[in-house]
């Protein structure tokens, strides 16, 4: 529950309840004072004091029933036993303090804890029970009983719709994330079909190119089978990334990560379509986990795409040194004049720079000298496994 505010923070900021209960008190207090005299044999000089304890506490609701209520009930119990009550009068109190006493036990049982509204109630049916007269104490205690309760079902009525409603605001922030994953889903769907569509009429232009065209020489046929071999990888590829995308319960052919051990694989595939390549590779390949593999292979493939497509016809040159500590991994070319340089650029280095810190990795880049150098080192062991 919220800190209660002050009485004169509630005034100065005009809130209308505030001044609402203040005019009713004013009214209740202008009642009290003067029908005090028909009720209770009270001196002229005390009765403004007596009709403030029965009229005022009702200020109290709006910054501390619990307070606003043990005043009343206080002075509920030292009016009867302090003055005596005139001929014709069978109540213990006046009708202002009467009423302002069952206001108060509402306003306790709707704003406090379950203990201390039990509290309240048990020691307000104790005091009607001894306080009012003998026919009719069992009957307020019984109607003391009954608004604590009827206070307390329409509270939890009420606190329950408000849970109702917060449930309903979080299901539909849910159900709008579940409708932008769906959609995102069926975007990459269409996005599969294009590409495959498109890459699966390169594979076969590919394939029958020899078929279709005579007198083919043997150069030409193999950078037909690069060109084939290369568009089936990346085929497989994309149903692989779509398969992380599924929703349904479909099992998607997964096409295999790639490890360190197909980068000769990869050097090759890249010669074959034309690139001035020179690589090296050193070290086992049983020194690392496949996760690193993968991240290394996925880098060497981005470098490479990025010296192709930036650097036509520059040569490349690719090192790859594998230890006991991590994975190494040097891949330089020559940059070409502003003029030629035609394809823009892209993401290649951030992505590359984000695989790397996913396993711990670093990722550096040199463009001075003529020359465009991509440094990159990834440890043996994720640092997500090492911190773990």
């Amino acid at each position: 529950m919220d800190k209660p505010r002050g009485f004169k923070n509630w005034m100065r900021s005009g809130h209308w309840t505030a001044w609402f209960l203040f005019a009713v008190t004013g009214i209740l207090y202008a009642v009290a004072w003067p029908t005090l005299f028909l009720t209770h044999q009270v001196p002229a000089e005390l009765a403004p004091i007596v009709a403030a304890f029965a009229a005022f506490p009702l200020l109290l609701i709006l910054v501390n029933p619990l307070l606003g209520w043990s005043i009343s009930a206080a002075s509920a119990v030292l009016v009867p036993l302090t003055f005596d009550r005139l001929p014709g009068w069978s109540y213990p109190w006046q009708v202002v303090h009467l009423i302002e006493l069952l206001v108060l036990i509402v306003a306790v049982a709707w704003t406090r804890s379950l203990p201390t509204v039990l509290k309240v109630w048990l020691a307000s049916a104790v005091l009607f029970l001894i306080a009012m007269p003998a026919d009719a104490d069992a009957g307020w205690a019984f109607g003391v009983t009954a608004i604590v309760f009827a206070v307390l079902l329409v509270r939890w009525l009420v606190l329950s719709r408000r849970q109702v409603a917060a449930l309903e605001e979080v299901s539909e922030l849910e159900r709008a994330k579940r409708t932008v994953l769906q959609e995102r889903t069926r975007i990459a769907r269409d996005l599969h079909d294009i590409v495959a569509h498109h890459m699966s009429m390169v594979v076969v232009s590919a394939q029958t190119a020899p078929y279709r065209h005579t007198d083919v020489p043997p150069s030409l046929q193999a950078e037909f089978e690069t060109i084939a071999a290369t568009g089936r990888q990346a085929l497989n590829e994309i149903r692989g990334l779509l398969g992380v995308l599924r929703s349904d319960a479909e099992l998607a052919e997964l096409a295999p990560a790639p490890t360190l051990a197909d980068l000769p694989d990869l050097f090759t595939s890249t010669q074959r379509a034309g690139v001035p390549l020179t690589w090296q590779f050193d070290g086992s390949t049983a020194l690392v986990g496949e996760l690193i593999g993968a991240t290394a292979y996925r880098i060497v493939q981005e470098c490479l795409a990025n010296a192709s497509r930036h650097a036509p016809g520059s040569p490349v040159v690719a090192e790859v040194i594998v230890t006991t500590d991590g994975v190494g991994i040097e891949v330089r070319n020559r940059m070409v004049t502003e003029s030629s340089a035609s394809a823009e650029p892209g993401l290649g280095i951030a992505g590359m720079r984000e695989r790397a810190a996913a396993v711990g990795g670093t990722v550096a880049v040199h463009d001075a000298d003529g020359e465009f150098v991509v440094w990159t080192y990834l440890p043996s062991v994720p640092a997500a496994l090492i911190a773990g």
